[in-house]
């Protein structure tokens, strides 16, 4: 999060007047639409009420800086990504408290925990919106050093991201062997869904092909350390093991790139730089 704020200028929040309609379709396809999904897809699957509240933690999650990196590498438009990221990350410490308190009743009832949504909404943006407000302050006062570190920082932050979900596979490697033909079909298969639900809605009001690039991502790109954080705190857990709100969470992590890096490569192609370059080469 403070890698996205390193990227961030209060301009960015302005800037989604530049494309209002782009910016509107991929907020309701990620606060409304996903969410939606996921709590169909836990019914059709006749999920665990454990692990329908972790889809649901995740769907209800932002993209994090992973969404805004995989834009960029498919030839989409970083900045709206950047603003729907930057959004959507504020607006999840308002909407996740709520929304998850919702899950848990639904799916579990009275077996459930019990959800204290001030303590995660509080919990929600120390690990958030404080994180990028520093990031903010710092590209405020110190561009130039912003400039210089930047993209180490964000190299950090892909690792960090990967070391956390191949640790905690590590330390519950059987927990998640023993689920992923569970829960693997339904995090490919909400991972499919969004990608190309980013892309029908683009093309249903008449978008280029960087901005339905934008939106599919941004629509099926979730932040799967913050769902597993948000699980843990749910389940009362912390560091020893994957409590099983979190493991929907942890098998799409691994799952988003199986379907992620080749929409990339399809998207990538299709650009018009790549095209230009291609052109240019024949």
């Amino acid at each position: 999060m403070f890698s996205l704020g390193l990227g961030l200028r209060k301009t960015d929040f302005v800037r989604v007047l530049k494309f209002p309609v782009a910016f509107g379709a991929g907020l309701i396809n990620q606060v409304l639409l996903l969410p939606l999904v996921a709590l169909a897809l836990a019914h059709a699957f006749g999920l665990s009420p454990e692990f329908a509240v972790g889809l649901m933690i995740l769907a209800l999650c932002p993209g994090g800086v992973t969404s805004n990196v995989l834009t960029k590498l498919a030839g989409g438009n970083p900045p709206l990504s950047i603003s729907l990221t930057a959004t959507t990350s504020l607006l999840s410490t308002l909407t996740v408290p709520f929304l998850v308190a919702f899950s848990v009743v639904h799916f579990m009832g009275d077996s459930g925990p019990r959800v204290d949504t001030t303590k995660l909404g509080v919990t929600m943006f120390l690990i958030t919106a404080v994180p990028v407000a520093i990031g903010m302050a710092l590209t405020a006062k110190s561009p130039a050093l912003v400039q210089r570190i930047a993209p180490g920082i964000s190299r950090v932050a892909i690792a960090l991201f990967a070391i956390i979900i191949l640790a905690a596979l590590a330390k519950n490697w059987e927990v998640f062997s023993s689920n992923l033909g569970t829960l693997g079909p339904v995090a490919i298969l909400l991972n499919v869904l969004m990608l190309c639900a980013g892309i029908t809605t683009a093309k249903m009001i008449g978008l280029d092909r960087r901005d339905a690039t934008t939106i599919s991502i941004e629509s099926g790109v979730q932040n799967g350390t913050l769902a597993i954080a948000v699980g843990s705190i749910i389940a009362g857990v912390e560091g020893q093991t994957l409590p099983p709100e979190t493991v929907p969470a942890a098998v799409y992590s691994i799952t988003m790139y199986i379907v992620c890096v080749p929409f990339v490569l399809w998207r990538r192609k299709r650009s018009p730089k790549f095209e230009s370059r291609q052109n240019s080469v024949s």
